[in-house]
């Protein structure tokens, strides 16, 4: 629980033990970094109005590290504007609920986006309207026709898949899928995209561009 007001974090933290939790706290973003990479928790309540680092930084920064990029993060926070819910659901997190909260309902949350996350098995293909992938066949279809995708082709738009709905920074990519080769340019990920985009088609409106953060494969838009 990551919040700067003493008076949440006992609240939240006596209601989460209560009901069966371990809890553990930071006042500041900075703090919640180091806790996040040191313990690995299952998952983060992230207030966004934090001193010298605000909640969505925390959040993108916690997306691109491989060590935190997959532990659910549920936004707890008095700026309930959509623009606000539209920006930390973009960078990633998967919940979000305005102060005040009820108790109850912030337990209950926790309790389905735990579950959630212990019940996601590996899938080993995906269908997104025309688009077919088998992963353990290597094979990519569109419109019931093969598309021939390098091996890192291939594994981008996996990755992507997999993280369907969540942003991906082009650092997260190039050390997800490039596997820390530091010297690749950022715009080597951008070349690839582009030619992803080209041999998937019509396939290809899926995956977004979010301006000055990285790429995003969509759920199927009917």
């Amino acid at each position: 629980m990551v919040d700067d007001e003493p008076d949440v974090l006992d609240l939240v933290t006596y209601n989460l033990t209560q009901a069966g939790f371990q809890t553990d706290t930071a006042a500041d973003g900075a703090e919640a970094l180091r806790k996040a990479r040191s313990v690995a928790p299952d998952l983060i309540l992230l207030d966004l109005m934090l001193p010298e680092m605000d909640g969505l930084e925390v959040c993108k920064l916690l997306r691109r590290d491989a060590k935190t990029s997959a532990i659910p993060i549920i936004m707890l926070t008095a700026r309930a504007s959509e623009i606000d819910r539209i920006v930390g659901l973009e960078l990633g997190a998967e919940d979000y609920v305005p102060k005040p909260f009820s108790p109850r309902e912030l337990v209950l949350r926790v309790k389905k986006r735990l579950e959630q996350s212990a019940g996601a098995p590996a899938r080993n293909s995906f269908v997104v309207g025309t688009l077919q992938v088998d992963v353990s066949r290597h094979l990519v279809t569109v419109r019931g026709r093969r598309v021939e995708l390098t091996a890192t082709e291939f594994k981008l738009l996996t990755l992507l898949l997999q993280r369907t709905g969540h942003v991906q920074s082009r650092d997260q990519l190039l050390r997800d899928v490039w596997e820390y080769e530091t010297h690749i340019d950022t715009r080597t990920v951008d070349t690839h995209i582009r030619r992803l985009r080209e041999k998937l088609g019509p396939a290809a409106k899926n995956l977004d561009t979010v301006r000055g953060v990285g790429y995003r494969f969509s759920p199927d838009r009917n």
